[in-house]
This record gives structure tokens, C-alpha cells and sequence, in this order.
């Protein structure tokens, strides 16, 4: 059943639209696995079943949704267990015989912005049948995705043929071993980003000799499979996070020249701003924030219709409302300043409506 938006998946999400609104700056696209592309159908089925989610390995993780009878929730060849989120979830070797690895890999939103604190969070409850439990769970980050054709574990040596930057790599250590069949256990931890995050990679990065385990039974699976749940990357910041990442790539302005806002745009013969035009501001809101030696200058134009005294006060209250928005969001007021010229410096003729358009405009001048 191939459907890019089926019909139950909206019903999921509807049942879990709280959850993923608490997560609105969750970073992880398709956290708790309900957006498939087919109903699962058979072992080894993430690459082609799940949207958003892929193995950087040869190894075969499984999706589980309870759309499915072959690989359905709760009951599945492995154990029960209800989705912690919805109706889905992932299950993978942790641990096997011969060092046999499982792992998942998923593109983040954006690049981490270097330097800001994020939590890495998921869920885990470990299958009825496995003959062990673990204690710590890896995590990497990488610049570049992950496609090593082993099915072993995914080693540092596999990984520093990578290309880009994979140093971001830490362990989340339990107090106890993750042993509980029956609840879902949350692991997480915080971490400061490189700049370089990409892709995140999850599963045991460690062979069989370096794993700590526990025995939880005999000659079942003799491995260590666990049900995986809403992953989810958070900054501890989201406001700074928001501003660094506006300003990451972004373009230079030229100190004391005359620059024009792009998608600046009022309601006709207004001074009110329009949703679309406050993306633009907060841009720059971002980047003067960051620059706290820099200061504003906003300058309103009108066309030449209306009188000389009308185009003027218009001018300056639309100055004066861009302005009124960068101090709401935080610039100090020192730092910015308006003028309204109304009609008294067209760029283009008056005569046409496109140079009249062009003639209604607001312009600004960063200056230190």
C-alpha cells in the first residue's frame, strides 16, 4: 500500500498532535515513525517503508506499525509491546553474535549552529525475546550521510572514510542496564554542537568484547533488540538557536550604504505590516542582535500620489512601524532610529505604476 500521505496516517496524528506540538523545535523529522511510505510488510523494511529514516548500514532494522499484521504493534515476531507514540516504532539489534549490528540514520532540519547546547532524546523498551540488555546507547553525528556496506559494526574506522566532520560522537550511559520489557525508558542527554551536524546515526558504535550486558534470559535471540521511539534533537535555546541559524550563511551588508527591504510590504495607504514582510525583519533583528556595536537607521518613501504633507506623514509612520517592530523584538532603542521622506526622493518615474511601486519603498542604513 504506497500512499505519500495516507489516510491513516492523519488519523495518528491526530491522535498524537499534542506530542508532536510539544516538540514543535524538534529538529528529527518523522520522530515516532508514523509518516510511512508502505504499510510494513516484512523484515528489513526501514530504507523502503518509512519516510525521513534510512540504515547507513547493511544492516536490516525493522519498522513495526499497527497498520500491519506481518509487522504489526503491539504483537510482532519479537515480543508485544504498544507504540510509546501513536502506532509505530523501529526495532534493532543492539547487540548480536559476531559483532552483527543494526543502526538508523535520519537528516536533521538544519545544521546545528556551533557552540549552542542541544538535548538528544529517545525512547527504548527492550524486546520480550532478547537474551541480553545493555547499558549505553552511541550516538553520532555527521556532516555527511552514512552508507558503509558491512553489517557489522559500524566502526571509527568505517567513519573517518567519511567525508566531512564526524567528531561528534558521545555514548548516553545508564545508571542500570535498559532491562525494562514491559515500559518505555526515556534516554537522553545534552551535548554542544560542533557546527558540522548534519545526520544523526543511532545504535552501538562498540563491538562485542567493549559492550556492557546483562543476561536477561537463554538461547532465544542471544542478542540485544531493542523497540525505539520518538528520537528527538532540542536546543536548550530555541531563540538564540533561531537567530544563529538565520545568520548562518547569511549575507554581509555593507556598513553606511543604502540598502532596500525586499518583501517589505503595508496594507494600501496603511502604515500596518503584513505577515510576509516579518520574516525579512526578524533576519535582521538576528543579525544586528549578534552585533551589538551596530545600530539602524530606517528611512520611509512614498510614490508622488496624495499630497506632499499626506506622503510624508505615511512615510514616517511607516518607518516608524518597521522600528516599533525591531525594538519589540529586543533591539534596544538606542540603536534604531527612522525618518519618512514621503515623496521627496523617487528612484523611478511617477509616471507608471511600476515606477510608482518601485518609488514605495523603505530603506535602512547600518552603520556602526
Amino acid at each position: 500500500m504506497k500512499s505519500s500521505v495516507n489516510l491513516f496516517f492523519l488519523c495518528t496524528m491526530l491522535l498524537t498532535g499534542g506530542v508532536q506540538n510539544g516538540l514543535a523545535q524538534n529538529l528529527v523529522k518523522n520522530p515516532s515513525f508514523e509518516l510511512f511510505i508502505n504499510c510494513p510488510q516484512k523484515l528489513g523494511n526501514l530504507d523502503s517503508d518509512v519516510a525521513h529514516w534510512s540504515t547507513p548500514t547493511a544492516g536490516s532494522t525493522d519498522y513495526f506499525n499497527g497498520c500491519s499484521k506481518a509487522m504489526g504493534t503491539p504483537k510482532n515476531f519479537n515480543g508485544e509491546q504498544p507504540a510509546h507514540f501513536g502506532v509505530g516504532y523501529l526495532g534493532f539489534y543492539f547487540y548480536a553474535p559476531d559483532d552483527y549490528r543494526e543502526y538508523i540514520q535520519a537528516q536533521l532540519t538544519e545544521t546545528l549552529v556551533k557552540g549552542e547546547t542541544y538535548t538528544v532524546s529517545f525512547y527504548v523498551s527492550l524486546a520480550e525475546r532478547s537474551d541480553f540488555a545493555i547499558r549505553e546507547f552511541g550516538v553520532q553525528f555527521v556532516e555527511n550521510p552514512v552508507h558503509v556496506d558491512t553489517r557489522k559494526t559500524l566502526s571509527r574506522m568505517h567513519l573517518s572514510r567519511i567525508q566531512g566532520d564526524i567528531s561528534n560522537y558521545f555514548d548516553i550511559i545508564y545508571a542500570d542496564f535498559y532491562s525494562d520489557k514491559e515500559d518505555w525508558v526515556k534516554v537522553e542527554k545534552e551535548f554542544v554542537a560542533n557546527g558540522t551536524e548534519n545526520y544523526l546515526l543511532l545504535g552501538n558504535f562498540k563491538n562485542n568484547a567493549s559492550t556492557q550486558k546483562f543476561r536477561t534470559k537463554r538461547n532465544v535471540t542471544k542478542g540485544s533488540y531493542y523497540y525505539v521511539d520518538m528520537v528527538a534533537v532540542l536546543p536548550q535555546n530555541p531563540e538564540a538557536h533561531s537567530r544563529l541559524a538565520v545568520i548562518k550563511g547569511e549575507k554581509t551588508f555593507q556598513l553606511d550604504s543604502i540598502h532596500r527591504f525586499k518583501n517589505l510590504l503595508f496594507r494600501f495607504d496603511t502604515f500596518e505590516l503584513l505577515a510576509d514582510s516579518k520574516k525579512e525583519l526578524d533576519e535582521i533583528e538576528a543579525y544586528l542582535t549578534l552585533r551589538n556595536n551596530l545600530k539602524i537607521e530606517i528611512n520611509g518613501h512614498t510614490d508622488a500620489i496624495g499630497s506632499a504633507r499626506y506622503n510624508k506623514l505615511l512615510s514616517i509612520n511607516r518607518a516608524k512601524a518597521v522600528a516599533a517592530y525591531l525594538i519589540a523584538k529586543g533591539l534596544d532603542s538606542s540603536r534604531v532610529s527612522y525618518k519618512g521622506y514621503g515623496s521627496e526622493l523617487p528612484v523611478m518615474q511617477n509616471g507608471t505604476p511600476k515606477g510608482r511601486q518601485g518609488n514605495r519603498r523603505v530603506e535602512f542604513r547600518i552603520t556602526e
